[in-house]
């Protein structure tokens, strides 16, 4: 699996959905024309092959609970939109709502939970059920799962924190579903036997290595060279912490293949191998803490 690249060129928007978006953003999300009066969205994907950004509009409903949901409709096409493939490859998006735009988790949902979900997307837009006779595809519930708090920014530090604790709280996620999906998989379980790997599990892991990814490539090329110039006696700790993104890094790559066997692996040694890359990135984030918070809290907010 190839991470996300961080992007430098803005988002590409197809031709005809160009004065939707631009409408959307001069006007806090109201648009007119066939979107009038309806809820929408802009989802800002990554290329699965191309690994540019792109943004769509997209129609979308609110859960009971709050959450987004987006349904990979296509108008009833027989093939996936490609925002969608975009997304199974790279779970990592942005979303736009309003004058609100935060990352994102994409999370399809699978089984009884997106017959329930689709049921209520349809009870609300009955349009979605149209498309869905239209096709033998069964279209996609997508659940847009917000990966940054709601908390203004403060400072470098709370940023710094903010990634970490997200990061540990993935990993901590991609365990839980990992039993859960043993517990499915185990004699006398409704799913015993061999089972595809579970959507769920497979994007939180994806969003958990591809941030991890972005988050270390965006400090060796950013944050660490303007820390070295400010102070110089930080060059000891800053080259140990690249030292150690090299060692995440090939821990990350050990985790893709992991997961990948799991239909297949014995539950003690994925669980075995699992801790140690955890006690592994544990130790990094609290030395890169220990490290980088005192400069850190001596810059000027960006």
């Amino acid at each position: 699996m190839t991470p996300a690249p961080n992007p430098s060129a803005p988002p590409r928007v197809a031709d005809f959905n160009r004065a939707v978006v631009e409408e959307f953003r001069a006007n806090a999300g109201q648009v007119g024309g066939p979107f009038a009066g309806g809820d929408l969205l802009l989802l800002t994907t990554t290329g699965a092959r191309t690994g540019t950004e792109q943004t769509s509009p997209l129609g979308f409903v609110r859960d009971e609970d709050g959450a987004l949901l987006v349904v990979a409709s296509a108008g009833g096409a027989p093939r996936h939109p490609a925002w969608y493939r975009n997304l199974l490859a790279h779970p990592m998006v942005r979303v736009e709502v309003g004058t609100e735009a935060f990352g994102a988790v994409a999370v399809p949902a699978e089984g009884a939970e997106r017959e329930r979900l689709f049921a209520y997307v349809s009870g609300q837009q009955p349009g979605y059920a149209d498309y869905q006779a239209r096709t033998d595809r069964r279209l996609p519930v997508v659940r847009l799962e917000r990966s940054s708090p709601d908390a203004p920014f403060t400072g470098l530090v709370d940023k710094l924190l903010e990634v970490h604790t997200w990061l540990r709280g993935q990993l901590r996620r991609v365990a839980a579903e990992a039993e859960a999906y043993f517990a499915a998989r185990a004699p006398g379980a409704d799913g015993a036997g061999a089972l595809p790997l579970g959507l769920q599990l497979r994007q939180h892991c994806l969003a958990f290595c591809e941030s991890l990814h972005v988050h270390h490539t965006s400090e060796d090329q950013g944050a660490f060279p303007v820390l070295e110039e400010k102070y110089p006696r930080l060059a000891p700790a800053l080259a140990r912490l690249r030292a150690e993104h090299r060692t995440v890094e090939r821990i990350r790559g050990e985790l893709e293949s992991l997961l990948t066997a799991l239909p297949s692996a014995d539950p003690d040694r994925f669980r075995s191998e699992l801790a140690r890359m955890t006690e592994e990135l544990e130790a990094h984030l609290d030395y890169e803490e220990e490290v980088l918070i005192p400069p850190l809290s001596e810059l000027p907010v960006p």
